[in-house]
């Protein structure tokens, strides 16, 4: 095999911890092990068939020591919540280049519960620890603002835009039991919501969850052999690019770079254009986030992200769906919520989603790292070329 896109390599499995949510009663490394063998599961196949492992947020050797598993291939890569982006990319290029023969992605969180989890701790030692933290910009939702205010005052828009935004993407979560945001809410409600940070109010702001995901690659040719073959979701394209950890040092407050040149990537190794995508899956830690990502991945242009929303072009029934789970701001985010945007681009192309898309043959999922630090760009698909 020498590609690891246009359809080379499989998602053969893909699951998520049964419970979302608060889950008190089990640990990190329990969280990643239940995803990991529901997946499994999923897919048809034993751990003894995983030669590749790989996650963010803990040495991915603890995961397969506790399945039994041992690897010949490694990832660890940690670059925030878009790593899971980067994972299916690399797990794709091992695959491909013959380093592992079947991968298992994990990710397990106690986001909520905070069993098993580390203490969060300001790191003085890095980039942000020394050159912004000192000045409070600690949590997302305080070291998000600056940015977010220049996008909106840039284009002229105001903090309706991200109510929106929450908004719209409560409306795919509705009377889904595992939507931990699952009722109706209006723009007006979001507006009225308690304040967190200005612009944000709380519902421009992801749910905290426990909770975790899993995924097994493999070869298109090798899932053609499993009995889950017809379920198969392949790798067209991928990207993954970075910026300055600091926000204070983004070259552009209005637009991420790392966001254009990794979707761009990402078109280009699946050779197509953005009028073939049906679906969309944006990691959405606060309301902006989509914003930034329509545009700079080239969906809009400049200016038209606000007007996209307000028309009703994500919502059901829209031409271009987007967070068809609900997203982080209304699904789960368990810290790190790019594996969640993963699974549901998987369940919409299995037609298995709970609010299923018709005819999804092509998802696009994007992921952020860090406030603005890395971004990670899948292009998936239920057909292969």
């Amino acid at each position: 095999m020498t590609s690891m896109h246009r359809g080379a390599i499989a998602i053969a499995g893909a699951s998520e911890t049964a419970r979302l949510g608060k889950i008190p009663d089990q640990s990190v490394l329990q969280l990643h092990a239940e995803a990991a063998v529901r997946a499994l599961a999923d897919a048809g196949i034993t751990p003894a068939e995983i030669d590749g492992i790989a996650n963010d947020g803990m040495p991915p050797y603890d995961v397969s020591d506790y399945l039994g598993i041992r690897p010949r291939w490694i990832d660890g890569t940690s670059v925030g919540g878009g790593s899971f982006m980067l994972l299916v990319r690399h797990a794709a290029a091992a695959i491909a280049s013959g380093a592992a023969n079947a991968v298992l992605i994990t990710h397990g969180e106690s986001g909520r519960s905070r069993v098993g989890a580390r203490p969060y701790a300001p790191d003085g030692s890095s980039l942000g620890g020394q050159f912004e933290q000192p000045f409070g910009a600690v949590a997302p939702y305080s070291t998000f603002t600056t940015p977010v205010l220049a996008f909106l005052e840039g284009r002229g828009m105001s903090p309706r835009d991200l109510a929106v935004v929450a908004s719209a993407q409560r409306e795919w979560a509705l009377g889904n039991p595992r939507a931990q945001r699952n009722e109706s809410i209006t723009v007006d409600e979001v507006l009225a919501g308690p304040e967190i940070a200005y612009p944000f109010t709380r519902d421009m702001c992801c749910v905290v969850t426990d909770g975790g995901g899993a995924l097994v690659l493999m070869s298109a040719e090798r899932a053609a052999d499993l009995p889950s073959a017809s379920r198969a979701v392949y790798l067209l394209g991928s990207g993954e690019a970075a910026e300055s950890p600091l926000l204070s040092q983004m070259d552009d407050l209005e637009s991420f770079g790392a966001f254009r040149r990794s979707s761009a990537e990402a078109f280009r190794t699946a050779g197509i254009s953005h009028a073939d995508v049906d679906h969309i899956m944006f990691y959405d830690a606060f309301a902006h986030l989509p914003l930034y990502m329509l545009e700079d991945t080239g969906f809009v242009d400049r200016g038209e992200s606000g007007a996209f929303y307000a028309e009703g072009h994500s919502r059901p029934g829209g031409r271009l769906p987007v967070n068809t789970n609900g997203g982080g701001l209304s699904y789960t985010h368990t810290g790190k919520y790019g594996m969640f945007a993963i699974q549901e681009a998987v369940r919409q192309l299995r037609g298995e989603a709970y609010n299923q898309v018709d005819g999804v043959e092509i998802s696009f999922v994007q992921g952020i790292g860090m406030m603005f630090g890395s971004s990670g760009t899948l292009i998936l698909s239920n057909r292969r070329p």
